[in-house]
């Protein structure tokens, strides 16, 4: 039984990156599981499975992960990768109860774009340029910021390696949980249990000689004191933040209770993020989705940080916008019109 369920998984796990997918949706119904997939903002029914093999499945998904497996009152998340046609792939998985007694588990399919340089993600090499200029700062603070599945974490992994493999950087993450292994970096795993929380592993971090520090995402208060106060001790960090657009993590920081003089001394570059179908081959119309970058630095982040401590609003100047950006890459016909695809 326990094989037959291994191949159910594998099947699923492969099919759904075969067919491109961003998330796998496992979610329990009255009378059953329903899987779908997710790519993007297209949501795809795949099939339905009995409670029991649903149950089997999500079990054997916690265990890759180094889940509690008894535990299904509490959400959990963590990482795992398996062997795909001799190559790691990875995923990350979040588990959430439901009023069903059952648990909802959702798989976000990591795609190995993170091999790729940002100049090969990117929709403009110009914005490429620009970030891996930031990322050869020596201290400061970078944030990147966008909806859920746009591509935050790939755009980080990418600039890490540039950073690592281009700039001979010792690079360390702090990470809750590390998404996908890399050997050009040293990797920490946040793990509240064994008392490795953020501001301990950072504490560890600073006396290991980095110079550039990743902390993977900035959730609350603590995380945000946490990066700003390792991009006061004269290191680069890079870290995620969800905000609606890149001048909207000033206001964000500021709700977390960093006041605007500390960013006006960390902060070096924010970047919004989108992911936008792009012509591959004009001739034949070929497309492929590529990140689009809203990149707030230099003169534009401190305007917009004097605008932000007056409560004036700010606007990025119209060739740094999505808009000014998107109608450009469609006259030139490099873009499709409709940038959700």
């Amino acid at each position: 039984m326990q094989e037959i369920i291994e191949r159910r998984c594998f099947d699923l796990l492969q099919s759904a990156v075969k067919a491109k997918t961003t998330d796998i949706h496992i979610r329990p119904e009255p009378q059953h599981y329903s899987i779908t997939y997710r790519n993007y903002q297209h949501f795809e029914p795949v099939c339905k499975i009995p409670f029991d093999l649903g149950d089997r499945m999500i079990a054997y998904f916690k265990y890759l992960s180094l889940l509690d497996m008894s535990e299904k009152r509490k959400p959990q998340t963590g990482s795992f990768h398996i062997h795909m046609n001799e190559h790691p792939q990875h995923f990350r998985i979040s588990t959430l109860p439901s009023v069903l007694t059952r648990e909802s588990i959702v798989i976000r399919v990591i795609p190995d774009s993170t091999a790729l340089f940002l100049d090969e993600l990117a929709a403009f090499r110009d914005s490429a340029r620009l970030l891996e200029k930031l990322a050869g700062e020596r201290q400061g603070l970078i944030l990147l910021t966008g909806p859920t599945g746009c591509g935050k974490s790939t755009t980080l992994y990418s600039l890490l390696r540039h950073c690592s493999e281009r700039l001979n950087r010792n690079v360390i993450t702090l990470e809750d949980p590390v998404e996908r292994q890399n050997a050009a970096f040293l990797q920490i795993q946040v793990n509240e249990k064994s008392g490795m929380t953020y501001a301990a592993g950072l504490k560890a971090i600073l006396r290991h000689d980095p110079d550039i520090i990743m902390i993977g995402e900035i959730r609350d208060a603590d995380t945000a004191a946490i990066a700003i106060r390792a991009a006061l001790t004269g290191h680069l960090v890079l870290s995620t933040i969800h905000a609606r657009h890149s001048v909207g993590c000033l206001h964000r920081l500021h709700d977390l209770g960093i006041p605007y003089e500390d960013m006006l001394q960390t902060v070096i570059g924010i970047a919004a993020q989108q992911i936008v179908p792009m012509y591959e081959d004009l001739e034949q119309q070929e497309t492929k989705h590529k990140a689009l970058y809203e990149i707030l630095s230099g003169d534009s982040l401190s305007n917009a940080i004097e605008s932000a401590k007056k409560q004036q609003d700010y606007q990025l100047p119209e060739h740094l916008s999505f808009g000014g950006q998107i109608r450009e890459g469609v006259r030139i016909g490099a873009l499709h019109s409709n940038p959700n695809g």
